[in-house]
């Protein structure tokens, strides 16, 4: 069974200022995590921003999972991600 994903008004913000190449492969990534997510996903020690993130080269996608939604909070350079 496959997971949904929901993106926040704020995550859809961070993926617009990204460059087209950037975002392409981020959202096969996030394609790629609907069956599994969790085997992909490593959980945040600091549960303010979020309690999972993906990491895509550069790139941090923070999200929450809620039943078989994924939540997609942020999305952002992994230097400044975090801050």
């Amino acid at each position: 069974m496959t997971y949904e994903i929901v993106f926040t008004k704020r995550a859809v913000k961070d993926l617009e200022k990204l460059e087209q190449k950037v975002k392409d492969r981020i959202i096969q990534k996030l394609r790629e995590c609907k069956l599994d997510p969790l085997a992909h996903a490593k959980k945040l020690t600091n549960p303010k921003l979020g309690s999972f993130r993906f990491k895509i080269g550069d790139y941090r996608v923070i999200f929450d999972l809620d039943d078989r939604i994924i939540v997609i909070l942020r999305v952002g350079h992994r230097k400044t991600i975090y801050q």
